[in-house]
């Protein structure tokens, strides 16, 4: 009794925690997670997006450090998270973004973000220079969002600039380096920088040669497990952390976003819509080959690798039909209403290109549409079309991994697809697969802490830790019925893009001659 007392009143204190930072385009979470995989709390801080020209998206790196230090001290003051029991702190970061340090490691310019859309030359003059060794290197097709085009941007905009660059790191690598004086970046990043030797697992020597990029401004590469250092004396000093508490690289989003969703195996794959979409498949070797169709990035756990591909407007082509036509209903009984409608909408499909496309359609100009509109449907089939469009993009991207051979069982589904039991019997029928849900979602920071977990050594690794911090709540089995009815509509709906691309692209073409 008398050490329950104890507990009851704070003076004896045995939990530990580690710290998951989970640094996004518009705010860093960070999440303090005890032993037994339970979040105890939670802070966050926003800061500002810089759009100076159209197609530009920047921020201010120092934004980054200032919001994670203020997330932490938040901890310890408000929360009372002791720093002696704060054992390891890890990563996940808003991915491609290029942060520029010159030789004192002073910042160069304001970062450019993945959202950043200036490079599309750039991604022109790698393939016209590289060709087919590019993919094959990088397993990947440059787009205006990775690291690469904004480097090559930089040397031709910026020369004075460029001729300063004694080293790149991306968002989370800075905000590391910051808290430990320590550079680094490690393999799931890297990777999306299409820099990065897949197989090899090192810096591309043909990439930096064919683009005349020195060697030497090539970071140093660490696992993301792997130990980056103990917080600094100077990082200390205004933070309030502890110097014996170690950091780990960490990952990129969305690899931390897997193993916080317990993407750890083959049969896997992840389904997550939310503003996108994303289809993600871990991959146990760096054997198949998409060539490019599909992106493909090294895991956080060692010597693995995932695959993934995009809908640009998934959960947004939802919120846009809401707004524009129910906004006056809760998005439960909007979502609720295409019960009233049937599988297939009554004959009707959508295909969500609303703001263009990425997978399996690198497409700026495609646009939406809905076909076999006639005067019987009513609004709930709109919204079940929106509903099964977004489903069938998907498994546009899933169709890729089975092409190739690469099978799965089960699909866990987080975002906005989880939260609508209607939408994940869609997602099980239209799949035709198992799907899951999770009992707690929290995403890529309870990734990063997660790595921070085995950092530490509460765990040997990624997939026990997993055992023990994600757990499945509901799953959703296919209709057999439903099924058959969908893949017939499936052959129809993938058949709308090669029918409707040259309509798109004329009627953006005459929307930019309005302008």
């Amino acid at each position: 009794m008398a050490w329950a007392a104890l507990l009851l009143s704070g003076e004896v204190d045995i939990m530990q925690v580690v710290l998951g930072v989970d640094l996004g385009t518009s705010a860093v979470k960070v999440s303090a997670v005890d032993q037994a995989g339970k979040i105890v709390a939670q802070q966050s801080k926003e800061y500002p997006l810089s759009q100076p020209e159209p197609g530009f998206s920047e921020q201010n790196p120092e934004d980054w450090v200032m919001g994670t230090t203020v997330a932490i001290k938040r901890l310890i003051d408000v929360d009372k998270i002791k720093p002696t029991d704060i054992k390891g702190i890890s990563y996940s970061g808003q991915m491609h973004g290029l942060v520029l340090l010159d030789d004192h490691h002073q910042v160069l310019r304001p970062a450019i973000l993945w959202n950043d859309t200036r490079t599309t030359q750039q991604c022109k003059e790698i393939l016209n220079v590289m060709g087919k060794d590019f993919i094959d290197i990088t397993r990947n097709v440059p787009l205006e969002g990775f690291t690469l085009p904004k480097l090559l941007w930089v040397k031709e905009h910026e020369p004075q600039i460029f001729e300063e660059v004694a080293t790149f790191l991306l968002p989370k690598d800075y905000v590391r380096y910051r808290m430990t004086g320590k550079i680094a970046m490690e393999y799931s990043d890297a990777a999306g920088t299409v820099m990065l030797d897949e197989e090899k697992r090192k810096w591309s020597s043909q990439i930096a040669e064919a683009f005349q990029l020195p060697m030497e401004i090539f970071p140093p590469l660490i696992e993301s497990i792997g130990f980056a250092g103990k917080i600094s004396e100077t990082y200390a000093s205004f933070s309030g952390l502890s110097t014996d508490t170690q950091v780990f690289g960490g990952a990129a989003d969305n690899a931390a976003g897997a193993i916080g969703a317990g993407i750890l195996n083959t049969n896997q794959v992840l389904s997550s819509i939310g503003t996108s979409g994303v289809v993600l498949k871990y991959e146990d070797n760096a054997k198949v080959d998409y060539q490019g169709a599909l992106h493909f990035f090294n895991h956080a756990i060692p010597n693995k690798y995932y695959t993934m591909g995009v809908t640009l407007a998934a959960g947004y082509s939802l919120s846009w039909f809401k707004k524009r036509f129910s906004n006056d209903n809760s998005f439960t009984d909007f979502v609720n209403a295409a019960k009233k409608s049937t599988v297939g909408a009554n004959g009707l499909l959508f295909t969500p290109y609303i703001v263009g496309e990425r997978t399996p359609y690198p497409d700026g100009d495609i646009r939406g549409s809905f076909i076999g509109i006639d005067g019987t449907h009513r609004k709930e089939d709109f919204t079940r079309a929106v509903l099964e469009g977004i489903v069938f993009s998907f498994r546009d991207i899933m169709r890729i991994f089975a092409e190739k051979g690469s099978n799965f069982d089960t699909v866990v589904s987080i975002g906005g697809g989880a939260k609508s039991a209607l939408w994940l019997q869609i997602q099980a029928d239209i799949f035709n697969k198992k799907v899951v849900t999770l009992k707690n979602e929290q995403g890529p920071g309870l990734g990063a802490a997660m790595i921070a977990a085995v950092g530490v050594g509460w765990f040997d690794s990624l997939n026990e830790c997993a055992e023990k911090f994600v757990a499945y709540d509901q799953t959703y089995l296919p209709n057999v019925q439903n099924v058959k009815k969908y893949d017939e509509l499936y052959n129809l709906y993938k058949k709308v893009y090669g029918q409707t691309a040259e309509i798109s692209h004329g009627l953006m073409n005459y929307r930019r001659e309005m302008l």
